[in-house]
Formats: C-alpha cells, structure tokens, sequence
C-alpha cells in the first residue's frame, strides 16, 4: 500500500509540474502573438500610427480637419480647458513647423498686427494662433521687430507678410481717405498712445486690401501681447468656431480677459500665465458689482487696461477700421454678436520691464495733465508716471501692490465666485511647440542674409523708429500738407450716417458709477 500511496504522489506532482510548465509557455506566447497580430494590422493599414495621424501630409491639426470633432474636456464652473497629456513627443504633428495645409480649409483667417517685438515674443504668438486655424499674418513692423534679425526670420515663415514702415508706406499712407474723414479725427495730431492708434488704424485699412487679395474669409486685428482663446467651439480651434458662424454675421466680438500675474519675476508670459481676470460679459451683474471693490484691489478701474474686447471682421466691400478694437463698413451697420465663451486673452503688465519699456516709448512730461494727452485709461497715466518718477525699488513695490496677485486667500475667493479663472490650453500648446523645436527650428531655417531691397526696407524702418517718441508720425505730417492735401482721394459722399460712426477706442469695463445705468440697461 505505502508504494502504491507513493506512485500516486510521484503521478500527482509530475502532473501539476506539467500544468504550471503549460500556464508558463500560454502567458509567454500570448502577449507575443498579440503584439505581432497588432504589428500585421498596422502594416497593412488597419491601425493609424498616432504619432503619424497628425502629420502635415494627413493635412490633419486639431481644429483643422473635416471629419466630425473629438471633444476636448471642458469645464463650466472655471471656463478651463484641459488638454490631455500625452507620451513623448509632445505635440509630434509638429515636426514639419511650416505648418503647410492646404487652400481647402475654411474659412481662412488672417491677423494683422503693428508690433515692435522681438521673436521672443512674437514666435510663440504666432505659432500659437497657426495651431487654432489661423493661416496669414500681417506684419507691420518697427523697432526691433523691423531689425534684419529679426525680419529674415519672420518673412522665411509661410503665410507672413512683413510690412515695414518705409517713407514709401507712409507716403502711401498720407494718401488715405481716412485723414478726410471725421470717425478718427479726434485722435489726430496727439501723441503716444493716441498716435499708436491712428497708426494701427492705418495698417488696418492697408490689411483689409492684402485680405482680399490673399482670398481670406476674416480678418482680427491683435496685439502681440493678446492670445484667442476660442472656449465654446466643438474643438479648440478659431477656424470651427468661425466656421459655424451665421451667414449674416459681419463681425464677431470677443469680450477680453486680463492676465493676474502672481510673480514679479515672469519671464515668458504664455508660458508661465494661467490666471486671468474674466469681462464683465462673461459675468453675472450681482457677481460683478459685488465683488468689485475686491477685484480692483484700489486701481481705478476693474481691468488694468481696456476692458471692450476685439473683433473679428467678415471680409467684405466697404469693410473699414473702426479704431484698433472694431471694425465698420462705409455701406451699413455691420451685424454683429457677442461671444458667451470664446474670449482674447490680454497679457498686460505681466513683465516687471513693461513699466520702463512703456515709460521709454512715450515722451510726455510726468504730470497728472500732461499724460492725459498721451494716455486713454487711467492705469496707463498712472504707470508712466511711477515709471518716470520713482527708484527701481519704489517701482518694484509699487508693482507688486498694483499688479502681482499676492493674497491667494483672496484668488481663492476671486477663483470661486468666478470672477478669475484658469485658463492652461495656450500654455500647453505653446510649451509643446518648444519642446517640439518649433521655434529653434524656424530661426535656424531663415537665410543667413537679406536681398539688398529688403535690407535697405529694415534700415528705412529701423531709422524711422528711431525718432523721438513725441514727434509726429512722418505720415501725419504728410496729412497736413498742402500736396498730400490736393491729392488726397476725396472722402465718398454716403447717406447713411452710421457709416461715419466714431472710432472705438480702449475702453475701461462699467465701474460702480455705472452700476444703475447697467441696471436701466
């Protein structure tokens, strides 16, 4: 009996040694047999290669293609988007960085701009507004921007057109109808900022030609400081939220946010920015007057600058400026409608160096009455005055009091009552385009040199910047002479009043003064 007991153990064991040995080689086996199965399927095309899906040639970026949308979280309560983070690369559908798609995509939307950044700045910019839809850029550059540095880089970028401010552009520019009309002249002949609005008015009126010209669909004029963020569309993606646009529709406003930097130390702006400031559009009226005191932290007003958004204009016959935030027609009172979600994104003051940077551009005298020439908001006088008054280190505090959000007790409370929000896409998608070497990429792709008509443009515009900040454009005294006078086209004799409607300028949100007209209202 004890042998037979024993011949059955022996049996037993040989028999679960077989079994685990079969369990070992199946759980060997089968993650291989998967992995060649998914590798056949992929071959022969029955799976797309996520790091191809969005290649230039799939013609495919996100906001761009025809097929149905995929749905980017969003949430309500904050008005935050939230981009999913996904394995290295980031972002690996930028490897081509011309961002060459193709001329069936609609609507096709331009920018113009006036800037005298640098590539810092206006790289990232860019980039950023190439990702959300937008095809052609408008530059007209002064300054840094117009230095031959600087201009190879941007004019070797497809879809940008570098306009330098020539005395040939301002003759041309001497020349418009508006100087004849009555909707800017109270912005003529006035200094700083004032000057800097007829001059964007002016850029404008040359880029609605260049528009039609290039076959675009609508034109925005943006600051190189202000980023789109288009909330409410079915993708992130200016381009859809255009696209489903009525018909009828001339012009689209998008209400602002304002950055609420929480350092004193930023360096790059789209990159280190996440807090702004929500418009008063995009708030409840009990919301906004009740927790105004808190918000404006004893500035003079709600937002530091202006608070009256951009728009986006329907490329048409008549389109005109209407100052540097609208858009108008000669013909009729464009219809337009205002955003509940889509917004700009205005990134004032973030830098400490903005303070000296706007003190050295203007050359009005500190006083209370002189910068009321210069200056349209009240904030902006302010500023220039400390800037051109006190030490660095009166500035400093003066700064942090004024602009940096230190109190995260009160951001808290200003987080949930929803006057600020956070806002990350811009900051993902500019920070995958460095990671992807978008930017080191396009400068270390420019030619090495310039034609010689397009640097004797760069040094035309480098010496017409130099002037002292409180001359008079060169164009406006083309505007006053009696030649530029004769031979000046005559402004069009239009019935319709509303075509001379006066120009927008920056204008600050409602303050508690206004909270009964609001109520009326």
């Amino acid at each position: 009996m004890a042998g037979l007991h024993a011949s059955l153990r022996g049996s037993s064991s040989s028999s679960s040694q077989s079994f685990s040995s079969k369990l070992l080689l199946l759980l060997t086996l089968l993650p291989l047999t998967l992995a060649a199965f998914a590798f056949v399927l992929q071959w022969r095309g029955g799976v797309t290669d996520p790091a191809t899906r969005w290649s230039p040639e799939a013609h495919k970026f996100p906001g761009m293609d025809s097929s149905p949308p995929t749905t980017i979280g969003h949430s309500s309560a904050s008005d935050c988007v939230l981009l999913s983070r996904g394995s290295s690369p980031s972002f690996p559908y930028y490897r081509d960085w011309k961002f060459d798609v193709g001329s069936d995509l609609r609507p096709k939307i331009c920018i113009t701009t006036s800037t005298s950044a640098g590539l810092e700045q206006i790289l990232p910019w860019m980039f950023y507004h190439k990702v959300i839809g937008v095809s052609t850029f408008f530059l007209f550059v002064e300054g840094k921007a117009a230095s031959p540095n600087v201009s190879k880089v941007l004019e070797s970028i497809p879809g940008v057109k570098v306009i330098f401010r020539t005395k040939e552009l301002e003759e041309q520019q001497a020349k418009s109808r508006i100087w004849n009309e009555t909707w800017l002249s109270s912005f003529f002949y006035k200094p700083c900022n004032y000057e800097l609005f007829v001059k964007q008015s002016l850029n404008m009126e040359m880029a609605i030609v260049m528009a039609r010209n290039a076959g675009m669909d609508w034109i925005l004029h943006l600051d190189t400081d202000e980023l789109m963020h288009p909330a409410g569309a079915t993708e992130y993606s200016l381009r859809q939220l255009l696209h489903d646009v009525p018909g009828n529709v001339d012009m689209v406003i998008f209400p602002n946010y304002e950055s609420s930097i929480e350092r004193d130390d930023i360096k790059e702006p789209f990159s280190e920015v996440s807090m702004f400031k929500k418009n008063y559009d995009h708030l409840p009226k009990d919301t906004y007057f009740g927790m105004y005191k808190e918000s404006t932290r004893g500035n003079p007003n709600y937002f530091l600058t202006y608070g009256n958004g951009k728009s986006v204009a329907r490329i048409q016959d008549h389109l005109r400026p209407n100052g540097a935030h609208r858009w108008h027609n000669y013909m009729k009172t464009p219809n337009e409608i205002k955003l509940e979600e889509a917004a700009v994104l205005h990134y004032t003051y973030t830098k400490f160096s903005d303070l000296t940077s706007r003190r050295d551009r203007c050359g009005c005298k500190p006083t209370k009455e002189d910068v009321k020439r210069c200056f349209m908001l009240e904030f902006d006088r302010a500023a220039f005055i400390i800037a051109s008054t006190a030490t660095e280190e009166e500035m400093l505090n003066w700064y942090r009091e004024h602009i940096v959000w230190t109190d995260k007790a009160l951001n808290m409370k200003l987080l949930r009552k929803g006057i600020l929000t956070r806002i990350y896409a811009p900051m993902a998608i500019i920070q995958g385009l460095r990671e992807s070497g978008v930017f080191s990429s396009v400068i270390a792709s420019a030619p090495t040199t310039l034609s010689k008509d397009k640097f004797l443009s760069t040094i035309g515009s480098t010496n017409s910047s130099r002037a002292v900040a409180s001359e008079s454009l060169p164009s406006r005294k083309f505007g006053r002479s009696k030649e530029s006078q004769a031979t000046a086209r005559k402004a069009l004799e239009i019935a319709d009043a509303a075509s001379h409607k006066a120009a927008v300028p920056p204008l600050s949100p409602p303050g508690m003064d206004d909270e009964h007209l609001v109520s009326e209202a």
